[in-house]
Parts: structure tokens; sequence; C-alpha cells
């Protein structure tokens, strides 16, 4: 019995004299954390998506906390999110005007021309290897094998007729579709302007022609007409100005090709009516 106690006390003092020193060290090294961080972690929705710059929901909590990042960034939590952040720092954020991922492409498998008949792996990176950047006659078009598709934790993204679209519900500006694609074809742009350009291509007139029905043929009747300004014409292809934008439409009847999207709804041009009659008053 005498033998059975012994080892039993000794392992219990070590166990003891172990916990103390464990103690002592927690103590002596503890790093104090704000208790506002899991306050703010908790407000956000979870997505770890990266659209906030940060590498999750954590590392942009403490940055939020520590003062390095904005409480708006979360584009997921939206406005919800940015209140109870800015209810537990005690400050006024300004809610950010809603983004989402745009494709610029409009050359669906019934208008754009393809060289050959692509067979390998489906996806957009491994099909760009091969000569020509991929099947597609444009070389800066969309090859509509979904590697924007695959990466978007969201289910925001789709093929539709060989070209993929966004739905703008779904979305969160994460970049993630951005990073996927190898011809850059994805940019963020502010959901409420409702006026896209839906080309990608660099190339002039009849090269564009040649390979897509509605390509931007670079006339640049749409820089000419808008009456805001907004529009300049950059690297071949017409860039809209959105803080200058009024969503008037002008852009889009003036597109020969067709080339300018128009996601206008009726609210939205009776309001541009609305807005013109009144000027005009």
């Amino acid at each position: 019995m005498t033998n059975l106690i012994a080892p039993v006390v000794s392992l219990g003092g070590l166990g003891i004299v172990f916990g103390l020193l464990l103690g002592y060290a927690n103590d002596k090294f503890k790093v104090d954390v704000d208790e506002r961080i899991p306050l703010v972690r908790e407000a956000l929705p979870g997505a770890n998506c990266g659209g906030c710059g940060f590498a999750g929901c954590d590392a942009y909590a403490e940055a939020v906390v520590n003062g390095t990042a904005k409480p708006n960034k979360c584009t997921p939590g939206g406005a919800v999110a940015v209140e109870k952040i800015s209810n537990i720092l005690g400050v006024v954020t300004e809610i950010s005007d809603p983004t989402a991922a745009y494709v610029k492409c409009k050359g669906t498998c019934t208008i754009a021309k393809e060289k050959y008949t692509y067979q390998g792996i489906m996806d957009c990176n491994q099909a760009v290897i091969n000569p020509g950047g991929g099947s597609k006659a444009c070389e800066f078009g969309c090859l509509g094998l979904g590697s924007c598709v695959k990466v978007c934790l969201f289910d925001a993204l789709e093929i539709v007729d060989g070209v993929a679209r966004v739905n703008e519900e779904k979305c969160t500006s994460c970049g993630a579709c951005i990073n996927a694609c190898p011809k850059g074809l994805i940019e963020i742009t502010p959901v409420n302007s409702r006026v896209r350009i839906q080309c990608n291509s660099k190339n002039k007139g009849k090269e564009v022609m040649d390979t897509c029905g509605v390509g931007c043929i670079t006339c640049g009747l749409c820089v000419k007409n808008c009456p805001e300004q907004a529009i300049t014409m950059t690297n071949n292809l017409p860039v809209i100005d959105y803080s200058k934008c009024v969503n008037c439409g002008i852009c889009v009847g003036k597109c020969p090709k067709k080339t300018i999207e128009d996601l206008r709804s009726s609210e939205d041009l009776n309001a541009v009516k609305f807005a013109s009659e009144s000027t005009s008053v």
C-alpha cells in the first residue's frame, strides 16, 4: 500500500507545482485584449470573405478597434453591422453606397466568335494558357469556364450563355472573382449606377467587329454626347466616372453597337424624366 501512496503523492505534488508555474506564467505574460474586439467580432456576419481587405473577420474586428480600419468596410454585414459597430465604438460612421461586381463582356455564345473548340480542363486559368489566350476570338472576352464562379463564396455568379453574370443581391464585393479572372474582366461598380460599359476589348473598329458583334468600336459617340462629361476614352474603351453619371441613358441610345448596358428600371426612367422636366422649368 505504501508503495502506491508515494507515487500518487509525488505526482500530485508535481501537478500542484506545474499548476502554480502555469498560473504565474499566464499572469506574467498575458496580453491584454480590448474587450470591444470580441463585441465587434460578434457584430460581423462571419463570412471571412476578405472583402474588407483583411484576412478574416477576426483580423478586421481587431483593426477596427485599433483604429486602422473603418467600421463600414464589411459589405456582407451592410448597414446593420455598421450601426452595431458604431454603437460599440461610440462613433458615427457614414454608410457606404452598396457595390457589386460586374462582368464587362457581352460576348455570349451566339454573338462572340470562336477560334477553335476547347477540350481541356474547364477552368479559365487553364484555358488562357492555350494559343491566343483561349478559344474565344476576342482575346479580351469572357471564356465562360467559371473560374470566378468556383471562388465565389456567396453563390453570386453563374455562367449564362457562355458569359459570367453577377447576382447583385448576393454579391458582397469581396473581390475573389476579380482575382480569379485571368482576363481582368470584372470590376466593382456602384449598384445605384445603372449604366455600364459591357466590353473589355482594347482593339479598334474592324478588329472588334471581326470577333464580336456587340464590342465597342471606339467611335466615341458616348463620350461626345454625355451631358455630364462622365465618360472618357481610355485604352480604346469608354470609362464611366460614376461620381458624375446621373443615369440619364443618353450614352445607351447613342451607342451604335449596343455595347452599353442599360440596367435602369421603369422607376429609374421616370425619375430621370422628372428631373429633366424640373430642370427645364
